[in-house]
């Protein structure tokens, strides 16, 4: 059995569309024990609140801990997020979730107090305070998965606009004739360059016959295709897969650009799981960034992995809450 832990801790959530992560962590970015539960989202926002609040209680259960052991809870949530209130306004990767007063609900659930931020802004402060970005005053963090997100530090601190939305990188318009993003805008970043992007370009030349071995590493099933296949067969060699690969990485290159001639950022950090591709992506996008920037930003910006991978949003939430 665990042994009861004493240590004020900060119980952290970072709410996706396909998971979410919660985990007990110091205030120093020490993680104490962690859970992974599939989001289900279509499930609706009630049935989600309840699984993360039934996960709670299994973590401070499990490692002898009372409501009275935790400082706070911090929650890193995809969408719109109104941090002052603590309200979920909108969240394309979450249906049905609009003017969700999540901070509110939790609070009056456990007792203890909450606060809630968007994750890719959350994902922003983790890496400023205990990864990549450590020492840098300027800072873009940018999550490229299953949708696509950002957040903005300046001169040391986030950046989050007149009502706390600042950051939504994936819902800047790069083709005004593209197709419809989920948050209903048209030819949004995220249809070009994200996890959805990837896997939807594949399964459209794969039916339209090209030539591809994606289609065996999703074992024969159309709807089995991701971008982790395509990264997969690219790794093989497979000429489909880089092409799809880099016609993301263009795109993505193209909106990195913008943030560039708009903030001069010192750092861009890509997390997410598109940038488990590595350098098959991150050159593309920074070739991009070579051609079309201007000159004096783009040689000023370095752009680099994440170095916190999957706990970015969590260390993020903890240093939002522990922020005076």
């Amino acid at each position: 059995m665990t042994a009861p832990i004493k240590e004020n801790l900060i119980l952290a959530m970072d709410l996706g569309g396909t998971k979410f992560v919660a985990a007990l962590v110091s205030s120093t970015g020490g993680i104490v024990s962690r859970q992974y539960k599939l989001t289900l989202a279509d499930e609706g926002p009630e049935a989600v609140i309840r699984r993360m609040l039934e996960t709670i209680d299994d973590l401070t259960g499990n490692t002898g801990l009372t409501s009275s052991s935790l400082s706070s809870i911090a929650i890193a949530a995809a969408g719109a997020i109104d941090s002052a209130r603590g309200i979920v306004t909108a969240s394309p990767n979450l249906p049905g979730w609009r003017d969700v007063p999540l901070k509110d609900i939790v609070e009056k659930a456990t007792g203890i107090r909450t606060v809630v931020l968007n994750d890719a802004s959350a994902a922003a402060l983790g890496e400023h305070a205990y990864g990549a970005g450590r020492g840098v005053n300027n800072l873009i963090y940018i999550t490229v998965s299953t949708g696509i997100g950002g957040g903005i530090i300046i001169n040391g601190k986030l950046y989050g606009g007149a009502c706390g939305s600042a950051g939504e990188i994936g819902h800047t318009t790069i083709d005004i004739n593209g197709l419809r993003c989920t948050c209903g805008n048209i030819g949004c970043l995220e249809t070009l360059a994200s996890g959805k992007a990837v896997a939807r370009e594949a399964q459209r030349l794969i039916s339209s016959g090209a030539k591809t071995c994606i289609l065996e590493l999703a074992e024969g099933e159309l709807q089995n295709v991701t971008a982790q296949t395509v990264s997969a067969a690219a790794q093989r060699g497979d000429a489909v897969a880089k092409a799809i690969i880099a016609k993301a990485a263009g795109y993505l290159g193209v909106g990195l650009v913008n943030l560039i001639n708009i903030f001069n950022p010192e750092m861009i950090v890509v997390g997410g799981g598109m940038s488990k591709m590595g350098d098959s992506l991150l050159d593309g996008a920074r070739k991009v960034v070579a051609e079309r920037a201007f000159q004096l930003p783009a040689q000023a910006v370095r752009i680099v992995p994440s170095q916190l991978g999957d706990n970015a949003g969590i260390l993020g939430a903890v240093a939002f809450a522990s922020s005076p």
